[in-house]
């Protein structure tokens, strides 16, 4: 009776254990562990630091980056409630312009930090929103800190915002958006992102 009762002890542990080892997978800070690492082993591949190779370099930074970023859910945070005003037309556009703007904003400042060391410090979670605190160390000892603000969608760890050294990438365009839309309709704001992602596009062919 004794090693039957431990039996079931055993079986019993093996089901409330699966799903916290399950969780702790998906975690979110070992989701942006994994993209962060991700991005990290691109940077420093010797076939993509040449000039040559700085389109197939930021292409496959894209793919982590649109992968692990919700520019949906950071759309709407940016225009605030005047995201309402948008047709479904207008919102996809923006989404698509949006998102290459903070894209090219991340990628812009994570590809200066290639030969650093990343601490992953912390998580917290909060329902379904989480924040993970990093930290850059620089060869000189600098620390830069970079924290991730993600939301639960679907199963996955989404982020919805990033604080380079304090700054929000998603705050930096707030106001200037939702000053245009106090008075200007959704398409003179979308002119406004087609005329900025435009000149950066050229700006890189250059």
């Amino acid at each position: 009776m004794k090693i039957k009762g431990i039996c079931l002890i055993l079986v019993t542990m093996l089901f409330i254990i699966k799903p916290v080892c399950s969780f702790a997978e998906d975690s979110p800070l070992l989701s942006i562990k994994e993209t962060v690492d991700g991005v990290l082993d691109i940077l420093r591949d010797p076939g993509l630091k040449s000039v040559e190779k700085r389109e197939t370099r930021r292409e496959k930074l894209r793919s982590l980056v649109y992968a692990r970023f919700d520019f949906e859910e950071m759309s709407r945070r940016a225009v605030g409630r005047y995201w309402r005003k948008f047709s479904s037309e207008e919102k996809g556009e923006f989404i698509h312009l949006f998102g290459k703007m903070l894209e090219r904003s991340y990628i812009d400042k994570i590809e200066s930090y290639t030969d650093e060391r990343v601490e992953y410090l912390s998580e917290k979670i909060d329902g379904q929103y989480s924040v993970v605190k990093t930290m850059i160390v620089k060869r000189n000892g600098l620390e830069i800190p970079i924290q991730y603000k993600l939301i639960l969608k679907n199963g996955e760890w989404r982020v919805y915002d990033v604080l380079i050294e304090g700054v929000s990438l998603v705050s930096n365009y707030r106001s200037q958006f939702r000053s245009i839309l106090r008075r200007n309709p959704p398409e003179h704001l979308l002119r406004k992102l087609r005329e900025k992602t435009a000149k950066k596009v050229d700006a890189v062919k250059r």
